[in-house]
């Protein structure tokens, strides 16, 4: 496998697990961009990862008066060891949507422009070559609220989920709506679900199930003396369309941003790091140190969490997408304002 071949790895030691049974974490090649960015798009067309839009702070960091600007870059990597090429533009910079790989096709659903959220459903692939846009009469139809920092996944029979995000420009006002369509199907509709039954967030994890997902964590919303802030939360769900929501054991320690959609090997769900919430008071600087990286398992089978080993390069904000094997992923955060262009492999076995 291309996996062996690689020079550059780490192997994560898993407590839990029995040896040689861990994930494997390999570099991909990084981004062009040296700087990297927060919450692109991320999909499969073919045969070939997409990364499109982001947003970072090109100029300065944030805490020297840098200015967060929104990307429309649109990369493809063809092969793990081959390099990125630029691949076109999205119609408008974007970030901080749902990415959902259907068809063949890179679809990306809502996210936010810098000036607020979007109900735009934006379709991407690669042919021969090239990148094509996908006329919007052969897409799903526009989300039915605008919504950004959402979580957005595929189950196995083929169903798309939004759920939760904010419906405003900033973090003011979080949503529980759930929203479903089945993107396969030619003019299906959006139909809204039981919304989630707890605090509605924003940046919850999502993972795809063979009916359903689970959406944990995520970060509700608070405004106090005219101020909003972020409460990290630790509650876990299971929507599962022949029985509805059922909570399932608290996660260890909060967790906002990370990964998403969550990797998933048959009923193991894995979280990769997360913005625990243990440094949200410390101001963004270069002597920040980051973003925990350990990684904890939900076994739905017998439900309950494990910690089963650390992140090499931890990141929040990032997409998580299934390709050639393992689950890559680009770019993200590293500590507030600073991204990264790093790109890794996840192979679970």
């Amino acid at each position: 496998m291309w996996l062996n071949g690689l020079t550059i790895g780490v192997l994560i030691g898993m407590s839990s697990l029995t040896a040689g049974s861990g994930p494997i974490w390999k570099r991909l090649p990084p981004l062009p961009d040296p700087i990297g960015v927060a919450a692109p798009f991320a999909g499969v067309s073919g045969g070939a990862l997409l990364i499109a839009g982001g947003a970072n702070f090109p100029d300065r960091p944030p805490w020297q008066g840098g200015t967060k600007v929104w990307h429309d870059t649109v990369w493809v990597l063809d092969t793990p060891t081959g390099s990125w090429r630029r691949a076109g533009s999205l119609p408008e910079p974007r970030a901080y949507g749902v990415s959902l790989t259907v068809q063949d096709r890179l679809l990306c659903l809502g996210g936010s422009d810098g000036k607020g959220p979007t109900t735009e459903v934006i379709g991407l692939r690669w042919h021969r070559g090239r990148s094509e846009s996908i006329p919007s009469s052969a897409l799903p139809p526009p989300l039915p609220i605008p919504l950004a920092n959402a979580a957005g996944v595929l189950d196995r029979r083929g169903v798309a989920y939004v759920a939760c995000g904010t419906p405003e420009p900033g973090e003011r006002v979080a949503s529980g709506r759930v929203f479903a369509t089945v993107p396969r199907k030619r003019g299906a509709g959006w139909r809204e679900l039981p919304p989630l039954p707890a605090e509605p967030r924003i940046l919850p994890v999502i993972a795809g199930l063979s009916d359903g997902f689970c959406l944990i964590g995520g970060a509700a919303l608070e405004s106090r003396d005219g101020k909003t802030s972020r409460r990290y939360l630790r509650d876990a769900w299971r929507y599962a369309a022949s029985r509805g929501w059922e909570r399932l054991p608290d996660l260890p320690r909060p967790c906002v941003a990370a990964a998403s959609p969550a990797p998933v090997d048959r009923d193991l769900v894995y979280v990769l790091g997360g913005d625990d919430g243990s440094r949200a008071g410390q101001p963004a600087s270069d002597s920040h140190p980051g973003f925990g990286g350990d990684i904890l398992r939900l076994d739905l089978r017998h439900p309950g969490w494990s910690h089963i080993g650390t992140v090499p390069a931890p990141r929040v904000t990032l997409p998580c997408v299934a390709w050639r094997g393992v689950w890559a992923l680009p770019s993200g955060e590293v500590r507030p304002g600073v991204r990264s262009p790093e790109v890794w492999g996840m192979e679970l076995r």
